[in-house]
Order: C-alpha cells, then structure tokens, then sequence
C-alpha cells in the first residue's frame, strides 16, 4: 500500500506537467489564429471557432492561418521528439538533427528530388533516405574501432552537417534562377507552403505511439548499452529502431517546413533540466513542448515584420544558437 501510495506521489508532477503543456499547446494555437498583419481580437475569435463571424475572418482563420499553426505544431512535435530519440540513441544531451547533420542530409536529398522534378511522395522518401544515410554515417565514423565519446560525436556531426551545407549551396548553384527564392526560404525554415497539416500530426501521434510503450528500456538504454544488454535488452534492435524512426520524423518534419534548427536541441535536454530523465514523461512532454514552441516562433516570423514574413527557422536560429553554446559550456563543466 505505501508503495502504491509513493508510485502516485512520484506520478503527480509528470502528469501535471503534461497537463501545464498541453494548456500551453492550446493557447499558443489560440494565439496563433489570432495574430498576425491582421489581428483579431478575443470575441472575434471565439465567434470565427464558433462558426459565426464576419466571412473574411473566417477565410483568414479556418482557411490559413489553423493548417499553418497545425502544421507548426506537428513540425516542432516530430523535431523535438526526434532529438529526443537521438539523444538518448547516442547519449549525449547535445545531440540533435540539426546539429547530427540529419537535416542536412534529408535537405540535399529533397532538394535534388525537387530538382529531378519528383512528385511530394518521393521528396518525402529521399528525404527520409538522406536523413537514415546521414544518421548512419554520423554513428560510424563517431564509432570508429571502438565507442565514441561526446566530443568526438558532436565533432563529426558538425563536420557532416557542414559538408552537407557545402552539397547545398552547389545545388543553389547551378539550380535555375526561377526557383532560387522558394529553395532559399524553404532551406532557411518555412512553413507558408506547409499545405495539409495531417501527415506531420499523424506522423508524430504515431511515433509516440511507437516509442511511449518502451520507456522502461528507454531509460535502461540511455545509461549505456552494456548495462542494458546485462539486463536482457535487445540492444541493436532496439537501436535500429530509434534510428529508422529518428531518421523518419526528421525527413517528414524537413519536407514540411524545411530546415528548422534547434528545437530538437533545445526541447528536450531543458525538459530534462526541468523534468528528471523519465523516457516515459520526457517523449510525451517533448511532443507537446515542442509543437508550442515552433507554433510560437511561427507566429513571430509572421508578425515580427508584417505585412512581410520571416522564415521560422531564422526565429529557431535566433534562440538556438545562445542556448546550444549555453548547453556545451555546462556539459565541459
């Protein structure tokens, strides 16, 4: 009984927090509706959700500015879960897709499938494949003979995410000159051609379907593979996993918005700041804090310098950067 009574003690904060963010999620949805080169005010708002209000309102609601702020939220939510697969995957709090060189590769491999004239289905395969081959080489030249160790990764995921950016900008080279304004905004992180929201949502509702389940041998998994093989885990497996489905989300994240950095750096490892290292409350906070913060930085990029917009990822960039130097000056303490 006082075990029972202890396990709801320790289950409250995690539910609570779940809570607080999903509160968090529905209000930066509200204010992304209402915001904009034209606001709206609370009663007109509520009227347009209502189903009554003025028709352009609802135009301008219903029609553009709900899919986008759902296909923000859907973005973030498969980024920061992504970094938060990765880094449990490779043990390190800075990994991240960005920063691992995934949306790099996955970026290349769209834009040549865009340039060969591919259709949206097969953008999104190359993408995923870029992203797996990005994943793959990352780990194996970080692993070399032996382990990798934290510095060595990131060292050689800032090498390949550089060598791709090189890939990227021969492509813009010799890419004609028509297509140059949508190929730089879609690279820098744009969600204004984001189209259906509902392939990213089902995306990210899916895989957390996947993972949410194997939170135990998450955790177990996140102290090292040794330890975790000791205790009868399914080590390579379970790591193969992650890294198909890590590779996954980042490639339809990066075919709906583009490049976006940062949200899965920052996201997770401040949850676990915050939160303790629970996979099983981490992934499902992750999620939810990270579809609130691009929703938010989108509707920044949206208002900032209205009637003109900024791509969101210049916004990620922004706040990424200071707290990616933030977070390496504390790991070498």
């Amino acid at each position: 009984m006082g075990g029972a009574r202890a396990s709801r003690l320790v289950r409250r904060p995690g539910t609570g927090a779940l809570g607080v963010l999903a509160l968090a999620a529905l209000l930066s949805q509200l204010v992304a509706l209402a915001l904009g080169s034209v606001s709206l005010g609370p009663g007109e708002l509520l009227s347009v959700l209502a189903g009554d209000g003025e028709a352009l309102h609802r135009t301008l609601v219903l029609e553009l500015r709900l899919p986008r702020s759902l296909a923000a939220f859907g973005t973030g939510a498969l980024l920061a879960v992504a970094g938060a697969l990765m880094q449990i995957l490779l043990r390190n709090p800075l990994a991240d897709p960005y920063v691992l060189g995934l949306s790099g590769g996955a970026s290349v491999a769209a834009l040549l499938a865009m340039l060969a004239g591919l259709g949206a289905t097969l953008v999104g395969g190359a993408a995923f494949a870029g992203a797996l081959a990005s994943t793959l080489i990352v780990f194996g030249l970080a692993h070399g003979g032996g382990s990798w160790t934290p510095t060595r990764l990131l060292l050689t995921g800032v090498v390949m995410a550089s060598g791709w950016g090189a890939l990227i900008t021969f492509l813009l080279a010799v890419s004609p000159v028509e297509r140059l304004p949508g190929m730089l905004y879609w690279l820098m992180g744009d969600l204004a051609y984001a189209g259906s929201p509902w392939p990213v949502l089902a995306t990210a509702a899916a895989g957390l379907a996947v993972v949410l389940p194997l939170g135990r041998t998450l955790n177990v998994l996140a102290r090292g593979g040794l330890q975790a093989a000791a205790l009868g885990v399914a080590v390579r497996p379970l790591e193969w996993t992650l890294y198909l489905l890590a590779s996954f989300i980042t490639a339809m994240a990066v075919t709906t918005a583009g490049s976006v950095g940062f949200v899965g750096l920052m996201v997770p490892h401040m949850l676990r700041l915050r939160l303790g290292n629970d996979q099983r409350l981490i992934l499902p906070a992750s999620l939810l804090a990270g579809g609130t913060l691009l929703t938010l930085a989108d509707t920044l990029a949206r208002t900032l310098i209205a009637p003109q917009q900024l791509p969101v990822g210049v916004i990620t960039a922004l706040i990424g950067v200071p707290t990616f130097l933030y977070l390496l000056q504390r790991s070498q303490r």
